[in-house]
């Protein structure tokens, strides 16, 4: 089975690719693979260890060579081109008024292919635009309509860490991310504080709410009586990371609860037990009559 390895494109676009003609390969050297219709010419970033699962996904195509000299001059060739299509592309739109955000152009290494990337709220009929750009460059024109945080994945940046933007760095897909799980981290729902540089909820709100909700699950809630061995209190606040809660008092003293003390003390508090409790009493009376 040919070596499995991820080879990385303009924009941070990734592919996982097969080493099937078994060349011998240099990690952050640039290669070329087999594209849709064609030679396109990427990055190779990591040779990949774990095995992947591409039943819902494309398989991976082939890497045909490593890059050489007169492969390097060509893409920067290719990547002059692309600056001068910018502003021509940019007049066009405005010519045919199209409400659309032109974010990048990228030709195909060999150039059998150019695709324009752009934003928008809306869809976009671009069919006139389409023409236009065929007759002046002569080649084959793509226009693919991209989310704003593809777009943030694409131009790169910093986010409010101090950190390289995850979707740059080592993000292959977008979860679904809603302000219910900044919630469970008990975050502030403040958007300037929990979006990212796309304006949509960090990325990284995922990483750790499974943590959250597994602990979360064996206290009580927020706010909710609770007895202890010194008395009825409130529970004040849940310290997910060192697991334990803590619980005011009526006399205004602070008890700690460690999650560990959590066993039938934590269910009898519990509104199930409540429940249960009042059903066998009902079903006792009953039982009398």
């Amino acid at each position: 089975m040919p070596d499995l390895y991820l080879v990385e494109f303009k924009g941070n676009r990734r592919e996982y690719t097969h080493n099937t003609y078994y060349h011998s390969l240099t990690i952050s050297d640039y290669v070329i693979v087999q594209a849709e219709r064609g030679e396109d010419m990427g990055l190779l970033k990591k040779r990949v260890e774990n095995e992947i699962d591409f039943s819902e996904r494309e398989n991976p195509r082939s890497i045909l060579r490593p890059a050489n000299d007169e492969d390097l001059e060509k893409l920067n060739e290719n990547r002059a081109d692309e600056k001068a299509a910018w502003n021509n592309a940019v007049k066009l739109i405005e010519k045919h008024e199209l409400d659309m955000k032109l974010v990048d152009i990228e030709y195909q290494y060999d150039r059998n292919k150019l695709t324009f990337y752009f934003t928008a709220d809306h869809r976009v009929d671009f069919r006139t635009l389409v023409r236009d750009l065929a007759a002046e460059y002569r080649t084959r024109i793509e226009l693919r309509q991209i989310g704003v945080r593809d777009e943030a994945k694409w131009v790169g940046g910093y986010g409010v860490c101090g950190l390289q933007q995850c979707c740059t760095c080592f993000l292959q897909t977008f979860e679904p991310i809603s302000t219910q799980d900044a919630r469970v981290q008990g975050l502030s729902l403040n958007p300037s504080k929990i979006s990212g540089n796309c304006g949509r909820l960090l990325c990284c709100l995922k990483y750790e709410v499974d943590l959250y909700e597994d602990v979360r699950r064996k206290y009580p809630e927020t706010g909710e009586e609770y007895t202890t061995d010194e008395g009825k209190g409130i529970v004040e606040r849940i310290n997910y990371f060192e697991d334990y809660m803590a619980v005011r008092l009526e006399d205004g003293t602070e008890v700690k609860i460690e999650g560990s003390e959590l066993d039938q003390k934590r269910i009898e508090n519990g509104p199930f037990y409540r429940y249960c409790h009042d059903i066998n009493n009902d079903n006792n009376i009953n039982n009398r009559e």
